[in-house]
């Protein structure tokens, strides 16, 4: 046709919606109404929260658990097998992340996030009431494994509302991570063992005296499942209809040759979308965002479990002696400022700053911060608490920033019907880094401590120093050749 120039601009004036689509719906929502979705955010903030609850409420007693499951012969080998403990989960999560994406493109998002809940409610439960080591294997592996909400939860979070407004949504889902970092220590710090804490309210008789790690998962399985029942509320946000055309004309017109419109739309729509499911590795600006969230989850992970050990370690070990309660209130002031943050001013600096240069500055004084951690080990009392608290805010704000702006442009690489699979991706190759990130860390920070004195330099300089590495690594990703900005953010 050579009049396609004249068709066009009716063509790009014209959206079609199917009334039996939920995707279509929730366009046409977003549409008339620009405000900020609250209750759907809230629906979102509340399931993520309680499908990252298991995994930060295990630390504070998996050292006792381990102990009292007898399967270490001596004591310095209860880290090792609390190590594989940890580890099963990510492991778990990697295998099923990809095919978890493709289930949420396919079905839809709302499926994936209410099983992923209901995984946590069964195998968290069972956690608890395991009673040998590989009982506590399987069950933590089986979460991993069928708990596959962070993939689809980020795709969701960006299309349930406006384009001006998937900073915050997208923000939710990381701030959520960071309360449970607070409220995941909590729980299972106080409420572990309660036969033993609290006499008074629970007997060694009673199911909580026998399964001493059991009311901890307990807790966490009730909230998931009143997560479950707020998932009745969420939309969904996935277009299920044959045609695969729910764009403006400037999609159809990349797809459309100069044969009829009615037949060439058919049939390049579905070799166009297979095409470029095929090519998703082949998206530069997709795998460098990825790249950039694996490196900088394996050093966020790594900085945790660095930062447990050497806050609680002892002062001849160059640490800071500090008790787990200690512990729990710099993670505690450091999720709720973070949460602060997260709602009121990274929305604003998005929005005014662009992503790059946030990520980029956050990323330099990140690596300037943890240089001055091994001096406080130097300090005492009052002044070492209110240090070690401006730090850890500071320091969980910067890693924060850094997320989102990773978040946010694997979001914005790839078209909407392909965020499942590339969120799945980004899950596989993340949980691999994080699965090395605690056991990595955790051999280093033995080493450190045996090479106090150190050769050139003490040995926690030198922890934080490898530590300082990975982020200068991830901050020279971030300049080309390497890294290139998605279309859509230019």
């Amino acid at each position: 046709m050579t009049g396609g120039g004249q068709e066009a601009p009716l063509l790009r004036a014209r959206k079609v919606y199917h009334e039996r689509c939920p995707g279509c719906r929730q366009e046409r929502k977003m549409e008339a109404d620009d405000r900020i979705p609250y209750i759907d955010f809230l629906y979102i903030w509340i399931t993520c929260l309680c499908a990252a609850l298991p995994i930060q409420s295990l630390f504070p007693y998996l050292y006792f658990m381990i102990r009292d499951l007898k399967v270490a012969k001596q004591e310095q080998d209860i880290g090792f097998y609390a190590g594989f403990v940890g580890a099963t989960y990510f492991l778990g999560r990697t295998v099923s992340a990809v095919p978890w994406g493709m289930f949420a493109d396919k079905y839809g998002r709302k499926p994936c996030i209410v099983i992923s809940i209901l995984s946590v409610i069964i195998f968290n439960t069972l956690f608890g009431l395991s009673t040998t080591y590989w009982m506590a294997i399987v069950t933590r592996g089986l979460l991993g494994l069928l708990c596959g909400i962070l993939g689809p939860i980020k795709a969701y979070a960006s299309e349930v509302c406006r384009k001006e407004h998937q900073a915050l949504g997208i923000s939710l889902v990381t701030s959520s991570r960071a309360i449970a970092l607070v409220v995941g220590p909590a729980i299972g710090g106080f409420l572990a063992q309660p036969a033993k804490r609290y006499p008074n309210l629970f007997s060694e008789e009673s199911i909580f005296g026998r399964f001493p790690y059991f009311l901890p998962c307990f807790v966490i399985s009730v909230l998931a499942a009143g997560a479950c029942v707020a998932c009745i509320w969420l939309p969904e946000t996935l277009h299920m209809h044959h045609d695969d055309k729910i764009e403006t004309i400037d999609t159809m017109e990349a797809q459309v040759s100069d044969s009829s419109l009615e037949d060439g739309k058919g049939k390049q729509s579905g070799s166009g979308r297979m095409a470029s499911t095929k090519s998703l590795l082949k998206n530069w600006q997709l795998m460098s965002a990825i790249t950039l969230y694996c490196v900088f989850s394996l050093h966020d992970t790594a900085y945790l479990e660095i930062f447990s050990l050497w806050a609680v370690s002892s002062r001849k070990y160059r640490g800071l002696s500090f008790t787990s309660q200690d512990v729990g209130t710099v993670l505690a002031i450091s999720g709720l400022g973070v949460l602060v943050y997260q709602l009121t001013i990274y929305p604003f600096l998005a929005k005014y700053a662009g992503l790059i240069k946030p990520f980029r500055s956050a990323a330099v004084l990140s690596i300037l911060l943890l240089a001055t951690y091994p001096f406080m080990a130097n300090l005492y009392g009052m002044e070492l608490k209110v240090l070690i608290n401006i730090a850890s805010l500071l320091k969980n704000v910067f890693a924060a920033t850094i997320t989102i702006a990773c978040n946010i442009l694997q979001n914005t690489a790839v078209a909407q019907e392909q965020r499942g699979v590339a969120n799945g991706i980004s899950v596989t190759l993340m949980s691999i880094f994080k699965a090395v990130a605690p056991a990595a860390a955790g051999i280093l920070f033995s080493w450190a401590q045996k090479n106090i004195t150190g050769l050139f330099l003490p040995g926690d300089q030198i922890l934080f120093w490898l530590l300082n590495m990975v982020s200068v690594l991830g901050l020279s990703l971030t300049f080309s050749p390497f890294f290139s900005m998605p279309s859509a953010m230019k």
